[in-house]
């Protein structure tokens, strides 16, 4: 088949998608990626893979310009005449499915890999777009097969009534590769706690910096790190006024963003995710899971279906500093019981997240298969 993967950022197919742009290129399947352009596109080509730059603005909201757009990929998709398109991220997926009925391509697969701010924030902006969303998400995903990382997504969209002309799929996260994200022994036995995220409110970052402090009060020793950066285009994007005031705090590294997240999460002893909203199965989490690293984090979609609250890590209400800081403490407390939640994290992982499995169930997906 001629397959198209179209996402919002080259950085996502290269970082995300590798593995399943291997996988049909080794079955014999003709792949086209389409990203806006950005660093990693030459890279893809360096690979031997067709990348082609789309440009798409992330958070314009120009009618004309955004028709355009629209007009742009149904003009790409006439021209490809691809069997098949997989659409990631929510302007690709309501844009990219709508210019795919007009060119006629037949199949299309879609996914929602998290609700986003429109619909799981409760500000007054969220409640006025997400009417807007859910009509674009109706309209969208008519006739397609769609694709969500867990039940607790699947169902809130459900509820809203936008699947009932859809083929709907369970597929848990986007894969990882477990021979790379491995155990290791720490170059030393710093207590030191991990965290990964975007610097956005619903993260849950005030909620870390606060645990932070409450740990170290008794644990002077623990290092707390934060690895990633703001998303000025984001609402939920956090002030720099109060990431300068956290950092003078001294309770927690804010580290930027990283590219060396595999030596970050081999050097840990926790791993965290305070999120306060829902995830799709968080990468964060996934990458730090496979290294056999204890995780905290909260008892929201996504995370739960990853943590298994005294299985592979431990869940507190989202939210709560204080819960949080308690689960760090405890665990940080008792080193063979972090052991015991990181090894069952990583056997989690190879049974259900690793990429095999996942490329299986999404190559079902696109041969029309049922789950």
């Amino acid at each position: 088949m001629r397959i198209v993967l179209f996402a919002n950022t080259d950085w996502f197919l290269y970082n995300f998608k590798l593995p399943l742009a291997r996988a049909l290129r080794a079955r014999g399947d003709e792949l086209i990626l389409l990203s806006p352009p950005g660093e990693y596109g030459p890279r893809l080509r360096e690979l031997g893979f067709r990348w082609e730059a789309l440009p798409v603005s992330r958070s314009g909201i120009n009618p004309l310009a955004e028709l355009a757009t629209i007009a742009r990929v149904r003009r790409l998709y006439a021209t490809l005449q691809p069997d098949l398109v997989h659409h990631f991220t929510i302007k690709c997926v309501i844009y990219g499915s709508l210019a795919a009925r007009l060119a006629g391509v037949r199949r299309v697969v879609n996914s929602v890999t998290g609700l986003g701010f429109a619909l799981l924030a409760n500000t007054l902006k969220a409640r006025l777009i997400r009417p807007v969303v859910l009509s674009l998400y109706r309209l969208a995903l008519r006739g397609t097969a769609v694709i969500f990382q867990n039940a607790d997504n699947r169902d809130t969209l459900a509820r809203y009534g936008v699947l009932a002309r859809s083929e709907v799929f369970v597929v848990p996260g986007d894969g990882i590769d477990a021979e790379q994200f491995a155990p290791q022994a720490a170059a030393d036995d710093a207590p030191r706690v991990l965290m990964m995220a975007r610097l956005l409110q619903s993260k849950g970052v005030a909620e870390f910096v606060a645990a932070a402090a409450q740990v170290r009060a008794a644990w002077p020793q623990a290092e707390f790190q934060l690895a990633g950066s703001p998303d000025p285009g984001n609402p939920e994007s956090i002030d720099e006024a109060s990431l300068q005031r956290w950092a003078n705090e001294g309770h927690v590294q804010f580290l930027g963003h990283r590219s060396d997240v595999l030596a970050l999460n081999q050097a840990c002893s926790i791993a965290v995710l305070a999120s306060t909203q829902g995830e799709g199965i968080p990468r964060a989490l996934l990458e730090a899971a496979a290294c056999a690293k204890a995780l905290v984090a909260t008892d929201v979609p996504g995370c739960r279906d990853l943590v298994i609250d005294g299985e592979t890590g431990v869940l507190v209400p989202p939210g709560d500093a204080a819960a949080l800081a308690a689960a760090i403490a405890r665990l940080l407390g008792d080193a063979s019981l972090r052991a015991r939640l990181g090894a069952a994290a990583r056997a989690r992982v190879l049974a259900r997240y690793a990429d095999g499995p996942i490329i299986e169930q999404t190559l079902a997906v696109y041969a029309g298969g049922r789950q």
